[in-house]
């Protein structure tokens, strides 16, 4: 197995460009300071003493910063480029997230969440795209491959170490997240060089071309509209189930963040074997209706009356990391398929944007939920929509049409 791990990384990993492999270490450690975010839930209830109602108000704020952020970080990422989206929203994002934990007032710290969010989420775009344009010719899925890998990796080891950080204090989190923001957005600045002529040439893209929005792609936006489906339910694992570990299976924070980090380190060592295995074999869209499922059968798992609590916990960790191995890097593959040089920091917002509605509506709907109705009402909600998520590809498949291309003017 070893030696099958190791081959298929040497293969699929070969040539990359100088740039992608910088690039993708700085998403690492990226990925490795994003660990208040998902304790932020616990952060309400357990260290402000909030309710879950509150818990969920704030991430869903979290979601509405996303949203603008996402909109407005892949339009100046094809206007003045993805490296200076990049630093600056690292860098301030950075700031707040520090700011964040010297504030105790609930109603500041919700003003301060949607602006957080804004610039932590104006990141996602420009990074997206500046992985397409570092990668050599022929290149370019394996250098997202890498990104993707390097960002597992930061989020297995990063999500493990939030759970010792909260448990010796939730404040901390937001400290280290924010130092951990300002260091990516200074290694950009200093390691990643610039990408000459950028803005002229987007000035004569502009001038000379009408470029193809993704709003006038019919196919990508029921793509978009059914992945914001399945994504809206899959965030409720990172954000309402480390809450229902907690109050209902009454596993403490050192053990949660143990068992999510499960979640990148699993990816980290059998995503790229599995793609490498299945990725020409059928459509992208045919593997990203099969991990509906898995993920489906996640939350089916969370209503099981067993009492092996830690164990099942970590059984819904494996079997929804199986599921977001076969859906996030063919999603990943539909977006370039669609996109180019021209417009792809739009497409990568509206993709992006689907985590960010899911972040609105996901948490607050899902604490509201389990309130007022039940946790079991909640799962299996979650589990019939991601089954009507994954028959809803499954037709969209059949009816897979060419991307627009751009029009010399």
């Amino acid at each position: 197995m070893n030696k099958i791990i190791v081959d298929t990384y040497k293969r699929s990993f070969s040539g990359l460009s100088r740039e992608t492999w910088l690039l993708s270490t700085v998403m690492m450690f990226n990925r490795f300071g994003n660990m208040a975010v998902p304790f932020m839930g616990l952060y309400v209830t357990q260290s402000l003493h909030r309710s879950e109602i509150d818990a969920g108000l704030i991430i869903t704020l979290f979601g509405i910063g996303s949203i603008m952020g996402a909109a407005i970080g892949g339009k100046l990422t094809d206007v003045i480029g993805f490296r200076p989206v990049q630093i600056l929203s690292s860098i301030i994002g950075g700031l707040l997230f520090m700011l964040f934990s010297t504030i105790t007032h609930f109603s500041t710290l919700c003003i301060l969440t949607v602006v957080i969010s804004f610039f932590s989420e104006a990141f996602r775009p420009a990074n997206f795209t500046a992985v397409a344009s570092y990668a050599k010719e022929g290149t370019t899925t394996r250098s997202y491959s890498l990104n993707r890998l390097a960002t597992n990796i930061g989020w297995s080891v990063g999500i493990s170490m939030a759970g010792i950080v909260a448990s010796i204090n939730y404040k901390l989190l937001f400290i280290v997240e924010g130092t951990v923001s300002i260091l990516v957005g200074l290694s950009i600045f200093f390691l990643l060089p610039m990408v000459s002529g950028f803005m002229k040439k987007a000035k004569e893209n502009r001038s000379n071309m009408v470029i193809i929005k993704p709003w006038q792609d019919t196919f990508y936006v029921k793509f978009i509209l059914l992945t914001t489906v399945f994504i809206t339910c899959a965030f409720l694992m990172f954000r309402v189930v480390p809450v229902f570990f907690k109050e209902e299976w009454h596993i403490d924070e050192f053990a949660i963040g143990i068992i999510m980090g499960l979640n990148g380190a699993v990816i980290a060592l059998f995503e790229m074997i599995l793609i490498d295995k299945i990725e020409k074999k059928r459509s992208p869209i045919f593997f990203i209706s099969i991990g509906s499922i898995f993920f489906a059968i996640s939350y089916v798992i969370l209503s099981v009356p067993f009492m092996f609590h830690v164990s099942m916990a970590v059984l819904t960790v494996l079997i929804f990391t199986i599921g977001e191995m076969f859906v996030l890097p063919f999603i990943n593959a539909v977006v370039i398929s669609r996109s180019n040089e021209h417009n792809r920091g739009l497409y990568a917002a509206a993709y992006t944007l689907s985590w960010s509605f899911a972040q609105v509506v996901g948490p607050f709907t899902g604490f509201a939920i389990a309130k007022h109705l039940g946790y079991n009402w909640l799962w299996g909600g979650i589990a019939l929509l991601l089954m009507l998520s994954a028959f809803g590809f499954n037709l969209l498949s059949r009816r897979v049409s060419a991307p627009l291309q751009n029009v010399n003017i």
